[in-house]
């Protein structure tokens, strides 16, 4: 699929003065001005995290209601309750405020909703059981903001609620004791962009404040929250970036046994990074809400036996093995479905139904299904009575309201700007599927159905050092509004020795001037008859460095090329890129 790239600029003037105050490579002071880094202090705070840089957490909105309620339970010995949703945002934050008030008080337990019987968030089961078992004040964690019935419903039989989340909250606020949520309009909590976890941390954090324990009574758990911030795709900017840096240091210094043993069953043998808590930790504590039941992650993430951890770890791992094979199946069908029908291949929006299709992978399958065709898509499998399903949106197009749309065809939906979920009746899958192709046809932009490569900036194969590549590396965590840079080098030709690998990657070996890079090149056996017609051309990659025997060397991992748009480009100056 033909890509569009767009390559980001940067005020020239603010590079200009960075790289004045900070005397390193003028391409990293392009990234860090694009960044919003673009004076010496902010650049130093942005490379230099401390934990000192997290905000107070009386900030936010109803922390002193929270705090206070929770230490009169603590007085009266009323029963807490620790209840969170079923992802990874909301097991490690059970986990963590759990583990944390058990440490103060032991009348606390934990709950997690059965993803199929219960369904997203607070249920009436959930609260329920705790009327049942004598709960009298219920923290909810990763959900609760649009909840107001419900909690309006525990009100009435006895039961509060303190609502930690980190949704966007619907007109209607919940009738809780105290609602901690940067996303309320009257909140000053002046950074907004916390997931669950974080909101969670804030609350342990002002409870230790109030009662003078030390700090690491809560710090103990920033390696669940690094997993949680990698895991809910958040901004990876202000308190996420010092937490999410933090947090790795735990994860790779003494991580929690529940990781620890996730990590050895992966065969996790070197560094951890941000994308390691993203495709070998999440998945798999994903996978237990997906095709089983989310508790034994928090019993996981709680363990103080290693032995009984690696048990349940072994448990999410199996339900990872199976939800991979159901999604790699479904996928396929999914695919096959399409391109056997050529009405649907020209369509700009894709709606695939099955009733034998698991329920717990069909987002998964949404978001492949993209890969392929760059366009909004639904998959749909049958839930009892009723069809249910989930949807993935494209980069700028808003999923949500083009399902608003078609609610005249649903019983149920509800989501944002780049996924959502619905149920409806089997016998109306056909007219919504028209009508949402219709309402996607009229609104989208053609350019969202074009992949989009975002690139940072042009550089020079002479400007690619190891001094680059380390200053590079210390923007580390990455994550969303701090991606890892993707560059672009312009005519380049082929050494003579790239090469196909298995039929399917391209082994680089480009040159520019008097300059060589190797570079791989995964699941682009296409493009190689560019490569092979040696004309000019343009690469974008990010930089890596290979560790061979002991020996290291930079690397480019290519994503896209081009034949060459210009065909002349000056040569690099050397620059000092040490950052003092």
């Amino acid at each position: 699929m033909q890509k569009r790239w767009k390559i980001l600029e940067a005020e020239n003037e603010k590079v200009i003065a960075l790289q004045e105050a900070l005397k390193i490579n003028q391409t990293i002071c392009q990234i860090l001005v694009q960044r919003g880094f673009d004076s010496f202090e902010k650049a130093k705070n942005f490379f230099r995290p401390q934990l000192s840089h997290l905000l107070d957490p009386w900030l936010m909105k109803d922390m002193d209601k929270a705090v206070d309620r929770i230490l009169l339970a603590k007085s009266k010995n009323e029963k807490i309750l620790v209840y969170g949703d079923y992802d990874v945002d909301g097991t490690t934050s059970v986990a963590s405020m759990y583990q944390f008030l058990r440490g103060i008080y032991k009348n606390v337990d934990f709950y997690i909703p059965h993803r199929y019987r219960e369904g997203y968030g607070v249920s009436k089961i959930g609260i329920d059981f705790a009327k049942e078992k004598g709960f009298t004040l219920i923290i909810s964690l990763d959900c609760g903001i649009k909840s107001a019935s419900l909690i309006s419903y525990a009100e009435t039989i006895g039961i509060e609620f303190i609502v930690c989340d980190h949704h966007l909250p619907d007109n209607e606020l919940p009738p809780a004791v105290a609602i901690l949520n940067p996303k309320q309009e009257d909140c000053k909590y002046p950074y907004k962009e916390l997931c669950g976890c974080g909101v969670g941390f804030k609350l342990m954090t002002a409870i230790a404040e109030t009662l003078g324990l030390p700090d690491e009574t809560y710090l103990c758990y920033l390696d669940l929250l690094a997993t949680a911030i990698a895991a809910d795709i958040v901004p990876m900017t202000g308190e996420n970036r010092v937490m999410a840096y933090f947090g790795l240091q735990r994860v790779n210094k003494n991580p929690c046994n529940g990781i620890k043993a996730l990590m050895q069953l992966a065969g996790v043998q070197k560094e951890m990074f941000i994308t390691n808590l993203v495709f070998i930790i999440a998945p798999r504590v994903n996978a237990a809400g997906r095709m089983d039941d989310a508790r034994k992650a928090v019993q996981l993430f709680i363990e103080k036996d290693c032995d009984r951890a690696l048990e349940f770890a072994e448990m999410l791992h199996i339900d990872n093995t199976e939800r991979r094979t159901a999604d790699t199946t479904i996928t396929e069908e999914a695919l096959a479905l399409i391109e056997e029908n050529a009405h649907m291949a020209n369509r700009k929006s894709t709606v695939v139904y099955q009733e034998h299709w698991h329920k717990g992978v069909v987002g998964i399958v949404a978001s492949r299904l993209i890969e392929s065709y760059h366009r909004p898509t639904i998959v749909l499998t049958r839930s009892g009575e009723v069809a249910a399903g989930s949807a993935r949106s494209v980069p700028g197009f808003n999923l949500y309201e083009a399902i608003h749309a078609c609610k005249e065809h649903l019983l149920g939906y509800g989501g944002h700007f780049a996924a959502a979920g619905m149920t409806l009746l089997p016998e109306n899958i056909e007219a919504f599927t028209n009508k949402f192709e219709q309402v996607v046809s009229e609104t989208i932009h053609q350019d969202s159905l074009t992949p989009e490569i975002v690139i940072d900036a042009e550089v020079s194969f002479n400007e690619l050092t190891h001094s680059f590549y380390n200053i590079i590396n210390q923007m580390e965590p990455y994550g969303p509004e701090n991606l890892r840079p993707v560059f672009v080098v312009k005519n380049v030709v082929d050494s003579g020795n790239s090469k196909l690998v298995k039929d399917q990657h391209i082994r680089f070996c480009l040159k520019q001037h008097n300059c060589s890079f190797k570079g791989i090149g995964f699941n682009m056996a296409e493009k190689f008859t560019l490569i092979e017609n040696k004309n000019p051309l343009d690469i974008v990659f990010t930089l890596e460095e290979n560790d061979w025997n002991g020996q290291k060397s930079l690397q480019l991992k290519v994503i896209d090329l081009r034949p060459a748009a210009d065909t002349a480009v000056e040569p690099y100056m050397e620059k000092d890129v040490n950052f003092k």
